[in-house]
C-alpha cells in the first residue's frame, strides 16, 4: 500500500526544485538544530546525526542534532516543533505518521497543515522481534503459543500504527495483550533482551541484534520481507492484512521564508545526488530508499493522512 505511496526506487531518486544560492540571503548566521524523535543511538537518530554532519558541510554552519523522546512516534517533538519559529533553524527528522496518522487517533496539540514537508528521507527497515529464547520463531506462532497455554503476552510498541496493528492481530487470535511505550528502538531493544517485554516493534537497529544472537526477527513488518534476513515473513504472509512502514521526513515549522527554504532544499538537492549519502543511508543503516523532494513530500504525506483519515473511520 504505502510503497505505491512512495515510489521506492533502487536509489534515492532527485524530485528536488534546484534553487540558486543567490536568494538566499545570509541564511544561516548561526548554528541549525534537527530535532528527532528517539533515543541517542537508535536508528533514525543515527539518520539524523548523519544528515546534520551532511547539511552542516553544505549550509555552511553546525547542525546539532537534539532528541525529543515521547508520544506515538515523535508526537511531544512535533508538538514542540509546530511551536518553533519558522525561521529554518528548527528542522524536524521524524517519523512521519506522528503528523499523517497520529491527528486521526488521538488528541493532538498540532494538525497536519502546521507544517512544510520538505522532502522524505528514507524508510526504515522495521519488524517485530523476540528474546532468542523464546518458545516461538513467528509472530503467528507467538500468539498461537499464547493462545494453547491461556497467556497474555507484553508488547512494546513504537507508535499508535504499530500498537494499533498489534492488537488487531490480538483481537483476531483471541490473546490478551499488555502494551508498554517505548522510547525508540534501544529501550524496546533492552526491554526485550531484559524480559519485560515478550515482542517489541523496533526499526532497522534489530539488525546488529539478530546478528548477535540477542533477538529473534518474527515478522518483517514493511510489505516485503527484510533484504538482511529474507527467511522471515511478513505480516501479511503469516495471515495478518497489516503493514506499518516508518517512513522518515525532513519537517519544518508552516511558513518557512521562501529564501530559507530554497536554501534547505538546494543542500538536499546535492545530498539526494550523493553516492556516499546513498551508501550512508542504504548500506551502513540498512534503510530502504525513497524518492526524495518537497512535491513528491507533499503528495505522498496528503496521501498518507488521507488514508488514514479513511481507515480511523472505519
Amino acid at each position: 500500500m504505502m510503497r505505491k505511496v512512495l515510489l521506492m526506487g533502487v536509489g534515492l531518486v532527485l524530485a528536488l526544485p534546484l534553487a540558486s544560492a543567490a536568494v538566499a540571503g545570509d541564511y544561516p548566521n548561526r548554528p541549525v538544530t534537527f530535532m528527532t524523535m528517539v533515543q541517542p543511538g537508535a536508528q533514525i537518530d543515527r539518520l539524523a546525526r548523519g544528515l546534520a554532519r551532511r547539511f552542516s558541510k553544505e549550509l555552511g554552519q553546525p547542525v546539532n542534532v537534539k532528541n525529543v523522546t515521547g508520544g506515538s512516534h515523535g508526537s511531544v517533538m512535533a508538538t514542540e516543533l509546530s511551536k518553533a519559529k519558522a525561521d529554518g533553524y528548527t528542522i524536524g527528522v521524524a517519523a512521519v505518521t506522528a503528523y499523517t496518522y497520529q491527528p486521526h487517533h488521538s488528541p493532538v496539540k498540532y494538525g497536519f497543515d502546521d507544517f512544510d514537508y520538505l522532502t522524505l528521507l528514507a524508510l526504515n527497515s522495521s519488524g517485530f522481534i523476540s528474546k532468542t529464547d523464546k518458545p516461538w520463531n513467528t509472530l503467528k506462532e507467538a500468539f498461537a503459543w499464547a493462545k494453547s497455554n491461556n497467556k497474555p503476552l507484553v508488547c512494546m510498541f513504537h507508535g499508535a500504527d504499530d500498537r494499533d496493528a498489534i492488537q488487531r492481530i490480538a483481537k483476531k487470535e483471541g490473546v490478551n495483550i499488555s502494551l508498554i511505550p517505548s522510547k525508540g528502538g534501544p529501550s524496546v531493544i533492552k526491554a526485550v533482551t531484559g524480559g519485560h517485554a515478550d515482542i517489541g516493534y523496533v526499526g532497522a537497529i534489530l539488525y546488529k541484534h539478530v546478528e548477535a544472537g540477542r533477538i529473534k526477527l518474527l515478522a518483517s513488518a514493511l510489505g516485503i520481507r527484510l533484504p538482511p534476513i529474507p527467511n522471515v515473513p511478513t505480516l501479511k504472509e503469516q495471515g495478518y492484512n497489516e503493514q506499518v512502514e516508518m517512513v522518515v521526513g525532513l519537517v519544518a515549522p508552516k511558513g518557512l521564508p521562501k529564501d530559507v527554504a530554497a536554501k534547505l532544499l538546494s543542500a538536499a538537492n546535492t545530498l539526494a545526488q550523493s553516492e556516499e549519502t546513498k551508501t550512508f543511508i542504504t548500506k551502513n543503516l540498512l534503510m530502504l530508499p525513497v524518492t526524495w523532494g518537497q512535491d513528491h513530500a507533499n503528495t505522498a504525506l496528503k496521501d498518507m493522512y488521507n488514508l488514514f483519515g479513511k481507515q480511523a473511520k472505519k
